[in-house]
């Protein structure tokens, strides 16, 4: 076994890029034991932690890469990251702004800083700020333009990200990033034709490009072609088997080709299993635990609108909050270990994408908070680096006609040919657990009763243990 940090380095990226991110944490965190004193290794850990929402770990060794000499800007970055996640705004700002002093167009701090500006204020104009001066002073990367286009899109302005988009592709004929992200926003207006052209071009640009593909796959679905979209799909599960959103796409070609095999994955009575919180030790009873756990998660909920490129609409969002240092917070491991042992236990061993991972255990891959008032709901949609995923309900309206706040599952978040409704519903209730496959289909219907509707939600990996990580 290698001590060599640079050596593990290597090894940690390599398995980070085939989605493993667990087994990257720990070479990272192996090669930052066998150089203490190193920057690098320091802001690899601390990186890789902030991939897996694990901010409070991530902050002290970005703080260590610091101590020992950090300078570049992505280590301002993963600092910013670090200090938003907690909550502290004007310093992950200032440090956001760092890493822009030191690389004008570096475009990942750019988003993040326009997230943040949006989530703090809901104003469009702030969101842009930064990038329009970006933009004025290297008016010809086409970059910072495609950051644009993103901010106005993830900021309610998708008709002008769309414009803004169109003319990049126009004038930039071989940059697959334009033509993936042309063909994506094309395929949410509806402009099927469009989507499928820029799709084509650019898996003609980079045939094996995964983001190429899903973006392709999702245009054949939206213009009618299924068979061809299955193919794809095939093909890119090939390469990326775990891929969870490359299942649900493939999932839905076989839905709309009338498949038997589409069934098997969408087997709600077998894999939507609902129940109910265990009461942790210190509390006597479920509901004076939800009430504590409410009250805990209320005021971490500190931002006025959703986040960038999440499902969440008309709400706010906190991210890992097992990291938030409270009592109800800390004992949501134990409320929920039995519930999800019961869950793997029963679904045993098989050859689909969900049984052939079972280890008989888990670990947590992130766990996230979800506070909405009327108006609010989720966009359907999958998550693509999960196994099995989940949503609790702490606080729900008291009032919602028909099944308004529900959980649907089996509407496809992408337009299809012909259009496919939801197949299942669920009815939240205070203290419940749903757990289902990562892989499918999953959003919220918008509700309209007055009144907050707060859940928190997890993924689970494969482990051979409970509930550990890294």
């Amino acid at each position: 076994m290698t001590s060599d940090p640079k050596l593990l380095a290597a090894q940690a990226q390599n398995m980070k890029a085939h989605g493993r991110l667990s087994d990257a944490i720990s070479l990272y965190r192996r090669a930052a034991l066998s150089a203490p004193a190193s920057a690098a290794a320091a802001h690899n850990l601390a990186a890789a932690l902030g991939d897996a929402g694990r901010w409070a770990e991530a902050e002290t060794h970005i703080a260590r890469a610091f101590a020992n000499g950090a300078t570049a800007p992505e280590s301002w970055l993963v600092l910013a990251r670090c200090l938003q996640s907690r909550g502290a705004f004007e310093e992950a700002e200032t440090a956001f702004l760092g890493a822009l002093q030191r690389r004008p167009t570096y475009y990942e701090a750019l988003i993040d800083l326009a997230q943040l500006r949006w989530t703090s204020t809901g104003e469009p104009a702030a969101a842009l700020a930064d990038t329009e001066r970006a933009i004025q002073g290297a008016p010809a990367d086409w970059r910072l333009s495609l950051v644009k286009a993103k901010i106005l899109e993830n900021t309610g302005r998708i008709d002008e990200a769309f414009t803004l988009v169109r003319s990049l592709a126009h004038a930039r004929n071989g940059e697959l990033p334009v033509f993936v992200y042309a063909a994506q926003i094309a395929a949410q207006l509806g402009d099927n034709a469009t989507a499928l052209g820029y799709a084509e071009h650019a898996v003609n640009l980079a045939p094996h490009d995964n983001v190429a593909a899903v973006a392709l796959i999702t245009a054949c679905l939206g213009a009618g072609h299924p068979a061809r979209a299955e193919a794809h799909a095939a093909q890119l599960l090939h390469r990326a088997p775990h891929d969870q959103h490359a299942i649900a796409l493939r999932a839905t070609a076989w839905r709309l080709l009338g498949d038997a095999r589409y069934r098997a994955l969408y087997d709600y009575n077998a894999l939507v299993k609902t129940t109910f919180l265990d009461v942790p030790t210190g509390w006597s009873s479920l509901t004076e635990y939800i009430e504590d756990l409410r009250q805990a998660l209320a005021r971490a909920h500190v931002s006025v609108t959703h986040p960038f490129n999440q499902s969440v609409r008309q709400g706010s969002q906190v991210s890992d909050i097992l990291e938030i240092d409270n009592p109800a917070i800390a004992a949501l491991p134990s409320a929920l270990a039995p519930s999800i042992s019961r869950y793997i236990a029963a679904l045993g061993a098989g050859g689909d994408p969900l049984r052939q991972r079972n280890l008989g255990g888990y670990a947590f891959q992130g766990m996230w908070s979800i506070r909405m008032q009327a108006g609010g709901y989720h966009v359907d949609h999958v998550h693509p680096n999960g196994w099995i995923s989940s949503a609790c309900y702490i606080e729900t309206p008291a009032d919602t006609p028909g099944r308004e706040g529900w959980i649907r599952f089996g509407e496809p978040g992408i337009r299809t040919a012909p259009t496919l409704a939801a197949e299942h519903t669920v009815e939240p209730r205070p203290g419940m657990l749903v757990l289902f496959p990562s892989y499918m289909w999953h959003g919220v219907v918008p509700y309209t009763a007055p009144g907050a509707r707060m859940t928190f939600a997890f993924d689970l990996e494969p482990s051979s243990g409970i509930g550990g990580r890294p």
